[in-house]
């Protein structure tokens, strides 16, 4: 038996390039679409998808394929031209926006944030203080304690000492929100204008940061929100321009940024790991945040369910915006994504499939398990995801499929007798 597992990884591995991405216009409401039925997705699972996301109280949705657009609904009067709040998936703004601060040279996220917050920005001692950098308030390794009653105070009584800096992973709003202050103390910049000057103007996006209660949240249309995430898609460029050059910032910003919590980066939540912990416990939980979405899959998760998923090996963007669903309220409804994406791998067509000349199944057993038997080991078989892409080929009795995350793949073989494909769900 072959091992042809290896291939998936390998895919993985190879990053999403801008080149051959769609870029919408700025100044403009035009923008490239691409057919489902393109991408052999079924009206009646698409319909599905949409059933769902209406049940659960959701205002806009947003889907991209290679940057056009290929599945877009709004809800419950909510329009195209309408603005909503990104909550704390706008956490992935702000950290782009400390990129680029330090890309230009006015910060390093290493100085200690008393540079710039000055020193009693906390009641931790001077030590304590100088210890806490902007690195901390990135990863949400701050030591300070979010059992105050206010976690969004950023007073300095309300920002108590609980552990050393960089020992304790916690989310906790007011240590993040305060890098507002601290982009404006480098830059001279406040976050809005910040953000004018670097990405909304070139990105041709909407929205802003507006000041609820103790914090700053960024609202924006959905399709604004879907260019922020073909930005992200594209490793920091735009239409053949690369706006954040720090490579090294970008791709650690979206990977593990410590093993408190590995399913967390610079404020981006991580798919694809070991394990990971969720706003409010101190307990890390075993496996994928999502198990139902790629394994490179990360994104910008926020009260109520708002949502930003990017997937490089996928070459896609998905974004939801609404109120909160009835079972998935929560500071960041990470299990409400992987509701959603269990119905995003249901979306291609599981009828209409060639079957000549071979037996029924064709492989078994379906849904997919570690190991898969097929019906004719000398047949040349063919996995690929739900866009066409080969995951693994050979021509073995079993494949090994351990490493292979759940979702829906389609399975193809060519053997003495014809052609044959099945739908397979893992």
């Amino acid at each position: 038996m072959r091992n042809l597992y290896p291939i998936f990884f390998l895919l993985l591995g190879l990053t999403a390039k801008s080149q051959g991405y769609y870029y919408p216009p700025n100044q403009s409401n035009a923008w490239d679409t691409l057919s489902p039925q393109a991408l052999n997705w079924c009206s009646d699972n698409i319909d599905s998808l949409y059933l769902f996301l209406e049940a659960n109280q959701t205002k806009a949705f947003v889907l991209l394929k290679d940057g056009k657009i290929v599945l877009e609904r709004y809800f419950n009067g909510f329009t195209a031209n309408d603005s909503w709040y990104w909550a704390s998936a706008g956490k992935t703004m702000s950290a782009t926006l400390v990129g680029l601060a330090q890309e230009q040279g006015y910060l390093s996220i290493q100085d200690s944030s008393s540079a710039y917050l000055g020193s009693g920005w906390t009641s931790l001692t001077p030590a304590q203080e100088k210890d806490i950098t902007i690195w901390h308030q990135l990863t949400m390794t701050s030591g300070l304690d979010d059992g105050v009653p206010n976690v969004d105070c950023m007073y300095d009584t309300c920002l108590q000492y609980l552990s050393p800096a960089g020992q304790r992973w916690a989310y906790h709003n007011a240590p993040y929100t305060l890098l507002d202050s601290v982009v404006y103390y480098a830059t001279g910049n406040n976050m809005n204008q910040w953000f004018q000057n670097t990405l909304k103007n070139p990105l041709g996006m909407d929205g802003g940061f507006v000041p609820l209660g103790d914090v700053n949240v960024f609202f924006s249309t959905a399709r604004s929100m879907a260019r922020f995430g073909l930005f992200l898609l594209s490793e920091g460029a735009w239409n053949g321009t690369q706006l954040m050059q720090d490579t090294g910032y970008f791709h650690d910003m979206i990977r593990p940024s410590q093993s408190l919590n590995p399913s967390y980066g610079y404020l981006f939540w991580l798919n694809g790991q070991n394990g990971f912990m969720i706003p409010q416990l101190q307990f890390q939980f075993p496996g994928w945040m999502n198990p139902n979405a790629p394994a490179d899959m990360y994104a910008g998760l926020g009260k109520n369910a708002q949502m930003l998923n990017v997937v490089p090996s996928q070459d896609l963007v998905f974004v939801r915006l609404g109120d909160a669903p009835p079972a998935a309220a929560g500071a960041v409804s990470v299990s409400f994504n992987d509701d959603v994406w269990q119905y995003i791998n249901r979306l291609p067509c599981t009828t209409g499939l060639e079957n000549h000349g071979a037996t029924s199944p064709l492989a078994w057993p379906n849904p997919m398990q570690d190991h898969l038997q097929v019906a004719y080991p000398m047949g040349n078989y063919r996995l690929l995801d739900t866009f066409g892409r080969l995951i693994m080929e050979g021509n073995a009795a079993a494949f090994n499929l351990s490493a292979l995350p759940k979702g829906t793949y389609l399975l193809e073989c060519k053997h003495a007798n014809g052609y044959a494909r099945q739908v397979m769900v893992k």
